[in-house]
């Protein structure tokens, strides 16, 4: 018996002293509602609530980087804005909000978004303008799979997949087959705009390398293609790679950039890009709904998130790696977790015991335990996500601090014992 699952059977005697665990999979239809893990955002939040009804009770969100709520600091800047008629062009902290952002970018201009799926859609509608028109996305894309495919739906415009490899990348030679040839043969579509995605979300928050990009800017210049960034999360590629954004952005010609994950707003994404295009993107954005007024409120919080919220998204990335070493140090025959892997504030980690599936585990994870309490001093919520590929996925933003991250650790060492010593039952 190794080491590290002898440790988690101790824990588990110290823990339980006698107490049957209760019935983690009646938990996981309960919690999860029979998810599946392509159907992660159908996911609830469950209850505080255990046996008994806990009285003391701590929730750690790893759910999501969208969790996050202005603090505030936040709140009294949305409050004090300054406002006009954005679809006019006249609301004053929209347009410095859009400045800063291009700035910071290094790009011509940038436009104030809803969402990141509307922003992407845009980006697509300008980039792919006529009939037949075809764009090139990652198979594992977000832009592909979690926005209900509205580049077809809405715009009109047809994609065509390359395989994602495990670090979010494409294959070049991949890639650069799926760009058709032989324009205006009638049977194909004219390809126009490669997508890449950085961070990758669901590879588990992969930094794309800057040699990556150069070498797609490269194909797209040679066959006059265009390259948009669903930058979600780009910020932590910079933090990550110790890199101002522009240096990353040098490489596309679009960005889309949220404002509402890591960096804590609460609405917000920014598209940014040649002057041209976002002038077009302004009349997309009105089509599709997205013109808002008074917007200044929502500008003023996306102010303050990219002038003084990135910095702090490197905790984020500890802690998120403080979490991985933690599951590999319980038992690392249960726990498949690559640390080279774990770049950014997303985990990803595999279960390899084909009895304890994500689901369970997520369940188990999420609901107070008999005896926890007693255990632990309190009852711990730690609320994640079933995923791909028989995996867990946890992500950290500014709302999880280094000591949520332990009581995050803990409900796992205290899981985990449970399981070996219901295992050995």
């Amino acid at each position: 018996m190794s080491l590290r699952r002898f440790t988690c059977r101790v824990l588990f005697k110290c823990f339980n002293h006698g107490v049957v665990a209760s019935n983690a999979r009646d938990a996981a239809a309960a919690v999860l509602g029979r998810s599946s893990t392509r159907g992660y955002y159908n996911t609830v939040k469950p209850r505080c609530t255990g046996p008994g009804g806990a009285a003391h009770v701590r929730v750690v969100d790893l759910r999501s980087d969208t969790v996050t709520k202005p603090g505030p600091g936040m709140r009294k800047a949305m409050a004090e804005a300054e406002v006009g008629d954005d679809v006019m062009g006249e609301d004053p902290t929209v347009n410095e909000l859009q400045k800063i952002a291009a700035d910071m970018f290094r790009m011509e201009a940038a436009l104030f978004v809803p969402s990141g799926t509307m922003s992407n859609l845009i980006a697509v509608m300008v980039h792919c303008r006529e009939r037949g028109d075809e764009m090139i996305v990652g198979d594992l894309s977000h832009l592909h799979i979690y926005e209900q495919g509205g580049s077809a739906q809405l715009a009109g415009v047809h994609a065509t997949t390359v395989p994602n490899l495990p670090d979010g990348t494409f294959d070049m030679e991949q890639l650069e087959s799926k760009i058709r040839h032989g324009y205006p043969d009638p049977h194909y579509p004219r390809s126009r705009l490669i997508c890449v995605e950085n961070t990758h979300n669901i590879q588990g928050g992969r930094v794309l390398p800057l040699t990556f990009l150069q070498e797609v800017r490269d194909l797209a210049d040679r066959y006059g293609l265009s390259v948009h960034m669903d930058g979600a999360r780009v910020m932590n590629a910079a933090v990550a790679q110790g890199l101002p954004p522009s240096t990353i952005l040098q490489h596309t010609h679009t960005v889309s950039v949220c404002l509402s994950k890591g960096l804590g707003a609460p609405v917000g994404t920014m598209l940014a890009g040649p002057q041209d295009f976002i002038s077009r993107a302004v009349r997309c954005r009105k089509a599709l709904g997205g013109g808002m007024r008074q917007a200044g409120i929502l500008a003023a919080a996306g102010k303050l998130s990219l002038l003084e919220m990135v910095g702090r998204l490197e905790e984020d990335h500890r802690n998120a790696k403080t979490f991985a070493r933690a599951l590999l140090d319980c038992d690392s025959s249960l726990f498949a977790v690559d640390m080279a892997a774990v770049e950014t504030n997303i985990l990803r980690f595999r279960l390899q015991d084909p009895s304890l599936s994500p689901s369970e585990f997520c369940a188990r994870m999420g609901q107070v335990n008999e005896g926890e309490e007693a255990a632990l001093g309190q009852g711990i919520q730690v609320l994640m996500y079933p995923h791909f590929g028989n995996s867990v996925r946890a992500v950290w933003h500014l709302e999880i601090s280094p000591e949520d991250t332990k009581l995050a650790i803990q409900k796992m060492q205290f899981v985990v014992s449970q399981y070996l010593g219901q295992s050995d039952t």
